[in-house]
């Protein structure tokens, strides 16, 4: 689904990955970055993991990010075990205050999906099951722009 009410380039904002380093949003312009909003309650969410597990290592580099973030809602020590026991290969974030979700457009459905262009503006975003084939030929195209 397209279409999502969100802003041309995504308000700065503050992150913490479960790394516990604090980070900020600056810091990833000049990537492209996938960004999934998700929780552990989500079926869609936690069947489609490994998927976007996959499509992470595939472009793996400098120039690529993912962001798995977290809803307020989900308890912090569920994430924290999801992610541990499957072995994550990219920074999960808990939007505790729902800042982040804010800053692109107010997300309230999971999954939902954006990718952001180098610029940090965002290149796609919607809600539902992801379709990786088509985020893959999205990736593909942002950093061959980038």
């Amino acid at each position: 689904m397209t279409g999502c009410a969100r802003p041309a380039t995504v308000p700065v904002f503050d992150y913490t990955p479960l790394d516990g380093i604090r980070r900020n949003s600056q810091a990833l312009r000049g990537q492209v970055v996938l960004v999934n909003f998700w929780a552990t309650t989500c079926g869609i969410c936690v069947t489609d993991m490994p998927a976007l597990t996959a499509l992470h290592q595939r472009f793996a580099g400098p120039a690529f990010r993912t962001l798995a973030v977290a809803m307020s809602y989900d308890p912090p020590s569920r994430v924290a075990d999801f992610a541990e026991s499957r072995r994550l290969p990219f920074d999960v974030v808990i939007d505790n205050t729902g800042s982040i979700a804010a800053a692109f457009g107010n997300v309230r459905v999971t999954p939902t999906t954006a990718l952001l262009d180098a610029t940090g503006a965002i290149a796609f975003q919607a809600q539902g099951k992801p379709a990786i084939d088509s985020l893959a030929h999205r990736i593909s195209s942002l950093l061959a722009q980038a």
